[in-house]
């Protein structure tokens, strides 16, 4: 499918530049979710058909990132899937984490300082550099969410393996946009309610096979079975053999939007969104006069009345630690951004 095509599936009212705090669901993945409600209020059907859902989001998850589905365990959030890494980790490990990363990252792993995990930050533009032989965990988000700035992972991804670190990638503020191979990471977590399109709700942790083996499934429910349904009562404790077992029972709903955003992603296809969102990231730097930049985010620091202008006027966008922060999408047209534009220059 083409972007123009796709662009007909999303029906912003307004000029919407906020994808990075939620995405704006397509017509595929807002009508499944419509008839999902109204089977649940009537009572008309099992779960059977919500959790089908689950997989197809599992499965396109995977294909979109280069691993394989048995590798993707599905929950409600990022920060248990932090949780769940940060508990695993021995008393007394030595993990670095950039120094403006957002907390669902950082407090997981802060948390775990009273049993003896060390943690210590570093700016994330020298954040490679900091990497050394005494890290035993770096944690870093791929882009960052209150300016946009992309993590350089090439070179950290280097430095990790050169000093034996593992390494940990919270994903959210790229995946759906920003071509990413999940194989050269431990873990990739990412929630799917921004630029996955899905309802909030639904989050996904890629992890190794190495890596998973030293993570304990403490969140474990009736959902980490496999199959889960011929496993609900009693012990012994029987765990799925994949990533599965890692797996946080699935809010159904969440999991029927899901699916189809993720599906049409895959069909527009990852370099074709990430051609589009930087290319219309690239018309608004270029429209304020910035130098090119790298990412589908833009964050200004403007005047108290120029974003009362912005709201004023339904141009979307978000206020993130004292700046205003637009971020451009698969909904998003060109007209869309000279809309902003147009409002900032007054």
């Amino acid at each position: 499918m083409e972007v123009a095509d796709a662009q007909r599936l999303f029906s912003p009212e307004g000029t919407y530049l906020n994808t990075a705090s939620y995405g704006l669901p397509p017509r595929p993945a807002w009508e499944a979710v419509q008839s999902a409600q109204d089977e649940w209020r009537h009572g008309r059907t099992g779960f059977d058909g919500w959790d089908e859902s689950v997989g197809r989001s599992r499965a396109a998850w995977a294909r979109l990132h280069g691993v394989e589905a048995a590798d993707v365990a599905i929950g409600p959030q990022v920060s248990p899937f932090v949780g769940i890494v940060a508990a695993s980790l021995e008393p007394g490990a030595r993990v670095l984490v950039a120094r403006e990363e957002f907390t669902s990252l950082l407090f997981p792993l802060l948390a775990q300082e009273a049993r003896g995990v060390q943690v210590r930050t570093a700016p994330l533009d020298e954040f490679a550099e900091a990497v050394d032989g005494g890290t035993d965990l770096v944690a870093v988000s791929a882009v960052q969410s209150g300016d946009g700035r992309l993590a350089d992972l090439d070179e950290i991804a280097a430095a990790a393996a050169h000093h034996g670190a593992r390494t940990l990638v919270d994903a959210t503020q790229a995946c759906g946009w920003l071509p990413l191979d999940a194989t050269r990471f431990d873990h990739v977590v990412c929630a799917g309610y921004k630029w996955l399109l899905a309802p909030r709700g639904t989050a996904f942790l890629h992890a190794r096979a190495e890596a998973r083996r030293r993570l304990s499934p403490h969140l474990a429910g009736w959902y980490a079975a496999d199959p889960p349904m011929a496993n609900l009562y009693g012990p012994p404790l029987r765990l799925a053999d994949s990533a599965k077992a890692l797996d946080i029972s699935p809010a159904w709903m969440s999991w029927v939007g899901q699916a189809p955003a993720l599906e049409l992603l895959d069909e527009v296809g990852i370099e074709a969104v990430h051609a589009h969102d930087t290319a219309l990231a690239a018309r608004f730097r270029a429209g304020l006069g910035l130098e090119p930049g790298t990412s589908a985010i833009v964050s200004l620091d403007l005047p108290v009345e120029a974003a009362d202008r912005l709201a004023a006027a339904r141009v979307r966008c978000a206020g993130r630690g004292g700046l205003t922060r637009f971020s451009f999408h698969l909904a998003n047209t060109e007209a869309d951004v000279d809309r902003a534009l147009d409002v900032l220059a007054g």
